[in-house]
């Protein structure tokens, strides 16, 4: 699958930021960020054969469980700190949030949109979805928090960040009309205010 919200988030890192990408998968988005931004910065992946393709991928990255906490890194360590398709599968989604806006002046989540149209059909039906952006079965998903792109604001309001940018994409496409019924994928970025 191509990863459109990848494109999206490079058009917000600018050069020589420092990075932060957690859940980091095999390095593939922090790596392409160094190569064309110049960026610095950390993958934390608590996946053995993720956190090997990262290392193969040229990252620098720490095998690591988000939710434990980001304690190894300082107050304001990043200018940019990425979770990117990860909040979903976060048992305390709001304590991520708060230690995203600890370590980095900027914080970017990007998530598959529950509130999506054929995602609501197949509630409709009887059945949980399965799509590009959930592409699992109830019985065998990493997922434990589905959200839509309206829960995702409430929480950026309980947690007092400012949202800076908001965008909810289709197939690469911005949604401008009913986003949060049409658009598949809320990328999100925001600050602490």
């Amino acid at each position: 699958m191509q990863r459109y919200d990848f494109e999206l988030i490079g058009s917000w890192i600018p050069e020589r930021a420092r990075v932060l990408d957690l859940g980091c998968g095999d390095g593939v988005l922090l790596a392409g960020l160094m190569a064309t931004h110049g960026v610095k910065g950390y993958g934390i992946e608590i996946d053995d054969a993720n956190v090997l393709a990262s290392v193969k991928n040229g990252i620098n990255v720490v095998q690591s469980d988000i939710e434990a906490g980001l304690a190894s890194f300082g107050d304001g360590a990043f200018d940019f700190v990425i979770l990117s398709q990860t909040l979903q599968a976060m048992r305390d989604a709001e304590r991520v949030l708060n230690e995203m806006l600890r370590v980095g002046r900027e914080g970017i989540v990007t998530f598959p949109n529950f509130g999506y149209w054929r995602h609501r059909l197949d509630i409709l039906r009887g059945r949980m979805p399965v799509s590009k952006t959930l592409p699992h079965d109830w019985w065998n998903t990493p997922n434990i928090h589905l959200c839509t792109v309206k829960d995702f604001e409430g929480l950026c309001t309980k947690v007092g960040a400012r949202i800076l940018d908001e965008r909810v994409i289709h197939e690469g496409k911005t949604v401008h009309m009913l986003p949060n019924l049409r658009g598949s994928i809320g990328v999100f970025r925001f600050r602490r205010k």
